[in-house]
């Protein structure tokens, strides 16, 4: 079973860029789907983006898209998270998950979760 660990959140100002890795062990991640999904204080858990390592198609939320970047890496089976131009409205816990084969923006589609990395973009 596929584990994920997420890191490289932390705390920037509005306009700064931040890039988070998930990092997979105990299977190989190519075989999934990944995405990243964010929960602000308050709020439900929201799709970010994924991506569909064996045919490399991407989606994104349209509150994130132009701005973020989602990637894999399969020779270091890990996917990254790419956020340029953060703002505070950004700030959230970004979990990465994975799936076989679903890409959607449902989260309780995605099997597997990470433990989450804090994001926070101050004004």
């Amino acid at each position: 079973q596929v584990q994920l660990v997420e890191s490289g959140g932390g705390s920037v100002q509005a306009g700064g860029s931040l890039r988070l890795s998930c990092a997979a062990s105990g299977g190989t991640f190519s075989t999934y789907t990944m995405a990243w999904f964010r929960q602000a204080p308050g709020k439900e858990r929201a799709f970010v983006a994924s991506i569909s390592w064996g045919g490399g198609r991407t989606y994104y939320a349209d509150s994130v898209k132009g701005r973020y970047t989602i990637s894999g890496d399969n020779a270091k089976n890990t996917g990254y998270l790419q956020m340029n131009s953060l703002k505070p409205e950004d700030t959230a816990v970004y979990y990465c998950a994975a799936s076989t084969p679903y890409l959607g923006t449902v989260g309780s589609r995605y099997e597997i979760w990470g433990q989450g990395t804090q994001v926070t973009v101050s004004s």
